[in-house]
């Protein structure tokens, strides 16, 4: 009966780094943080991206803005030049050729439109938003290309529906995307690692 015992306590001992790679997996889903600034130079805050299971979680913690409704939108290049007006991050950040801008335009939205944030009367924004429009882990849909993205903050709300900006009047914050934490690989190493 003791080897009996001895036998599937290693067994069990074995089975441990599988047993431990599936949550390993779960806790390396890719990350990223833009810190923004306003085109004073000041910083006003954080937004983070984290991967989930759905899609990717976006969540702003910013102060110091005017209060009321703002557009925020991904745009095409890691560019936050402040003499510009942020006019230097590009165009916003489309994945699929012949999209439009706007949640309420016939064709869009694009990857980078994002639903509005309303600051409060202390000019505080703390919120989240869950968005399938672009990935920060890797491939086709990845925002981690040779130039990044910028995310922008807008004077106004977006209407969701003008070209090519939502009438959100001017840019004003801006933060470079950078991944954190990339997307685990499944390779075996995080087996190796667990033991």
């Amino acid at each position: 009966m003791g080897r009996i015992a001895l036998f599937i306590a290693a067994f069990a001992l074995a089975g441990t780094p599988l047993l431990l790679a599936a949550p390993a997996v779960a806790a390396l889903k890719a990350k990223a943080v833009a810190r923004l600034s306003n085109l004073a130079g000041k910083p006003v805050g954080t937004v983070t991206f984290d991967a989930v299971n759905r899609g990717v979680l976006v969540t702003f913690d910013l102060q110091g803005l005017p209060p009321g409704a703002h557009a925020i939108h991904l745009h095409t290049s890691a560019k936050c030049d402040p003499k510009t007006g942020f006019t230097s991050a590009g165009p916003i950040l489309s994945l699929t050729p012949g999209k439009k801008h706007g949640f309420l335009a016939e064709g869009g939205p694009l990857a980078g439109d994002l639903p509005n944030q309303f600051a409060g009367a202390d000019g505080r924004l703390h919120a989240s938003t869950l968005t399938t429009g672009f990935s920060i882990g890797n491939g086709k849909r990845s925002i981690f290309d040779r130039d990044g993205v910028s995310i922008i903050l807008d004077a106004r709300g977006d209407d969701y529906r003008t070209q090519p900006l939502g009438n959100a009047g001017d840019r004003i914050a801006c933060g470079v995307v950078i991944r954190t934490r990339g997307p685990a690989k499944w390779d075996g190493s995080l087996r190796k690692k667990a033991k």
